[in-house]
């Protein structure tokens, strides 16, 4: 799972969100669903974390200081 993209491991664990909500499954199956949505969504979360931090390596100041910011979109002016 280390090799694959952060939007692969999200589509996956939708598809699995869609089959747990679905009626029909047995317990096992489900649990086995269940189990590889709960390893997607840690990769997912550790891959978001290794984002934040890059953008705070992005985000310090000419003198060193690193900033924290929230994250907004700055409007643009129309003319």
């Amino acid at each position: 799972m280390a090799e694959m993209k952060f939007e692969e491991a999200l589509k996956k664990l939708e598809k699995i969100i869609d089959v747990l909500e679905k009626e029909g499954l047995s317990l096992e199956d489900a649990l086995d669903r269940y189990e590889e949505a709960v390893k997607l969504a840690g990769f997912c979360a550790k891959k978001l974390e290794q984002a934040e931090r890059k953008i705070n390596i992005l985000s310090r100041t000419e003198n060193g200081k690193l900033e924290r910011r929230p994250f907004e979109e700055k409007e643009v002016d129309e003319a």
